[in-house]
Order: C-alpha cells, then structure tokens, then sequence
C-alpha cells in the first residue's frame, strides 16, 4: 500500500517478488494421495492392515520353530545348503529365527515397519534360494506338483509380501504413520 492509502502495482519481475539468489531454498513437495482432499479409501486401508498381521501372524512360527530346535535347523539346513556363510551355521539359526519373530512384531504394529520387511524379506530370499536347490523349479508355472503346490512357492508370497510392505510401508491404520511429504534441496543449497 503506498502512503495515499491506494495499492500500488508492482511490475512483474520486481525485487520484491524474488527471493534472495545468494540464499539456499527449501521445497517440500507433498507427494499427491487419496488423504491429501481428505478422502480415505478404508477398505482399501483395512486389507492393507488385514494383510499385514495376517502376515506377521503367520510368520512367527517360522522363528519359533528355528529357536525351538536350533541345532537341527543348523545342522540340516544351514550347514547343508549354506556352506559359504562365515562362522558358525547356528549363529545364522538364531539370526533367521529372531528376525522372524521381532520383524513381524514390527510390521504387524506398524513401528519400523519397513525395516521390519526388510529383515523379513531377507530371510524369505535365503528360503527361496533353499528351496531352490533342494527340490528345483518343479515345473513352474504349469505343472501339477504331488504336494499341491510347489516347495519355494510360500516363500516366494512371504517374499513378495515383505517387498511390497518395504516399498509402501504399512499403511494409514499403524502405530507411526508418516506423512507424505518429501524435502528436496536444489543442487548446491543445503
């Protein structure tokens, strides 16, 4: 407003509507979603929240059944299939089973979610990868296995699932939710 009381238009390209070139600056750009004009598909957010302790639910007793035997599992399936490991097959056990029981822990709460499907999902590629070498590719995709379906096939889904889970992270209905926003520095600002 000028001393008269009446607005005065500035020029376009004025000093004023610039900011300083010698300072560093800030965007935050927040990442477009459902949430952002305040709609929720909930049942959407409830299968993701379904699939997740179902999951983890699920893939506890993998652990369990590590920690309750870790002998056996160390001689018969570290020792045999993962010789090139270093050190002692059961400490491998006790990594496998421990992570097996904290991660879904995590995932099925919602608290380091995505590092929690990253520990999941590390132990479903050395599944897979035992599976593999003990019975081979069975004939995937078409043929008609004895037992029903195929020895890597439930690792491979536990797999898939803990990829998506780090990729997306647990969804809206978890303990630390974060928000969809994204801070970029232009080259050179910091």
């Amino acid at each position: 407003m000028s001393e008269s009381g009446n607005y005065k238009s500035q020029e376009p390209g004025s000093s004023r509507d610039l900011p300083s070139i010698n300072q560093p600056q800030k965007v935050e750009v927040v990442v477009a979603s459902p949430s952002a004009e305040g709609e929720v598909n909930i049942l959407g957010e409830l299968a993701i929240f379904v699939l997740r302790v179902a999951f983890s639910l699920f893939m506890i007793h993998h652990g369990l059944e590590k920690l309750q035997d870790p002998e056996g599992f160390a001689e018969f399936v570290v020792g045999k299939y993962f010789g090139f490991l270093p050190g002692d097959p059961i400490i491998w056990t006790f990594a496998a089973g421990i992570t097996q029981v904290l991660c879904p822990l995590g995932l099925a709460i919602g608290v380091f979610a995505r590092l929690s499907a990253l520990g999941l999902l590390s132990t479903m590629v050395f599944a897979i990868y035992f599976h593999l070498i003990d019975t081979g590719f069975e004939g995937f995709p078409l043929a008609v296995v004895n037992d029903h379906n195929y020895a890597f096939e439930l690792s491979s889904i536990y797999a898939a699932i803990s990829l998506y889970f780090l990729c997306s992270g647990p969804g809206r209905l978890s303990a630390f939710r974060k928000k969809n926003k994204v801070t970029y520095y232009p080259k050179g600002a910091k």
